[in-house]
């Protein structure tokens, strides 16, 4: 782990390292097996771009299931700061018309992307919804879906790597970095 990574303008430093974050993935897949060990229908996994490809990967290492991949892209986020609104900005690559879909997300902090997400599958006709995310901001989450997989729970802190960015860079670390405080 790098003592730390210059971005931009910003400066990170070590927060989680990768074996922490394998660890936290292979508790999520235990459950994930446990919940579909006997499962008759395929489930849909949704990959949510970009941020959780590395974290949806990694995931589905692990599955002993038969699961189908989709994906779509959302952006709610200008540099460090969420924007309180999300848009669409690629749509399904598959239906989920009548199908038990997990949506996976790298991060949850607001819910408000969940909650967009969540409007969205249903309006395309998915049977089920379950959230799993790698990483989990309780004190930040504002909203009422529940969020049913959970990596680690975090501060409330803006972070980089393992697929999360900041204005496009960071994302190919395996590690976790925070934001240095001035």
């Amino acid at each position: 782990m790098k003592p730390e990574i210059k971005l931009h303008d910003k400066t990170f430093i070590p927060s989680i390292p990768y074996e922490k974050i394998s660890a936290a993935i292979d508790d999520v897949a235990a459950k994930l097996n446990a919940d579909n060990a006997g499962c008759k229908d395929i489930p849909i996994l949704i990959c949510i771009l970009n941020g959780s490809i590395m974290f949806t990967s990694e995931l589905m290492k692990r599955l002993v299931f038969d699961i189908e991949l989709v994906s779509m892209k959302v952006s709610s986020y200008q540099g460090i700061a969420s924007t309180g609104s999300v848009h669409q900005v690629m749509g399904l690559t598959g239906s989920v018309k009548g199908r038990r879909v997990y949506i996976v997300e790298d991060i949850i902090d607001s819910g408000n992307t969940i909650a967009a997400l969540y409007d969205i599958l249903k309006g395309e006709g998915a049977d089920s919804i379950e959230i799993c995310t790698m990483l989990f901001k309780p004190e930040a989450y504002k909203k009422d879906i529940p969020v049913n997989y959970v990596g680690l729970c975090i501060p409330n802190d803006f972070i980089v790597g393992f697929g999360l960015d900041y204005d496009g860079l960071g994302r190919n670390y395996k590690d976790i970095y925070v934001l240095k405080k001035d």
